[in-house]
């Protein structure tokens, strides 16, 4: 397991525009957010969005009371801002999943949508999320399938050479990962989250698909396949619902805040936090939080 992983950093991109709204992706946006009002719970306190981005699933987490939305790049949090505003409800802050700058057990619900793909170390980026969880908090989590009907296939015909039954990662591109469905399962359960549900999800992503089919009844046809996440997971993308469980050690009470590079209680001193322990600084400016260590 690496010391300090590499992060995969969207400083600059404008991955909202020239993705979503841009690259024919109404489809998988809005089977997404079937499957995360399906998993979600209806109500809550206090929200993770990990891997915000620029905010694109932000407002469909309307029941919780306030959400916090963290991303490596702080351009896609301007972006998120200039999408969704400033208010109390919303907090935007620039940190690595890797080193989460808050304390321990203080958020009841959590999500990592098109987020762990990204990581070379899930396994400690699902420990962290975990570390900040109440018990019995909910996490939504969606990963990249390798597991899926047209790697399968493709195996099968020879048309690839890597093994979509194995259970050990591809890296199909420099930080873009696709993940075995056992070995996300095995990951959950050693950082203390217990499945719940599953959900497959973008069964019809192929252009073929959205060229002949109204977009609606893409929907609906998904949301119906969806269903089937429990039995087997053969799609590319899948969703989980998972409670977590077991005691951590808590944080200190009345902060919110911990220093990512030495682990020291942070008393919210905005615009400048300095961590009393290692010297660390940490700014906020223009309604944004940055706990980078490496940028």
């Amino acid at each position: 397991m690496a010391e300090n992983p590499p992060v995969c950093n969207y400083e600059g991109s404008d991955y909202q525009t020239s993705f979503w709204e841009r690259g024919d992706r109404a489809y998988e946006d809005a089977a997404e957010g079937v499957a995360i009002k399906r998993l979600l719970p209806k109500e809550g306190n206090l929200l993770l969005e990990l891997g915000a981005g620029a905010g694109r699933n932000t407002l469909r987490y309307l029941g919780f009371k306030k959400v916090v939305l963290l991303d490596y790049s702080r351009t896609q949090l301007e972006q998120a801002q200039q999408r969704l505003g400033q208010s109390e409800r919303l907090m935007y802050i620039a940190a690595d999943v890797y080193r989460l700058p808050f304390q321990n057990g203080i958020f009841d619900g959590a999500t990592m949508i098109r987020t762990l793909h990204h990581m070379s170390e899930p396994a400690l980026a699902l420990n962290q999320v975990r570390n900040v969880m109440k018990e019995n908090a909910i996490f939504i989590l969606e990963y990249a399938n390798k597991h899926n009907l047209k790697a399968i296939f493709r195996y099968l015909f020879r048309k690839q050479q890597w093994n979509p039954f194995s259970p050990e990662p591809i890296e199909f591109a420099a930080l873009n990962f696709d993940f075995h469905p056992t070995t996300v399962a095995s990951w959950l359960q050693n950082s203390q989250f217990a499945v719940e549900r599953q959900l497959t999800v973008s069964h019809f992503r192929m252009s073929f698909f959205k060229r002949f089919f109204p977009l609606k009844l893409l929907v609906l046809m998904d949301s119906l396949a969806q269903l089937t996440g429990d039995a087997w997971q053969l799609s590319p993308s899948v969703f989980v619902r998972n409670r977590a469980f077991g005691s951590r050690t808590q944080g200190k009470e009345g902060l919110f805040f911990k220093c990512p590079a030495c682990g020291n209680g942070l008393i919210d001193t905005k615009p400048v936090i300095t961590c009393e322990a290692c010297g660390k600084v940490y700014p906020y400016e223009n309604g944004i939080y940055d706990f980078r260590l490496d940028k």
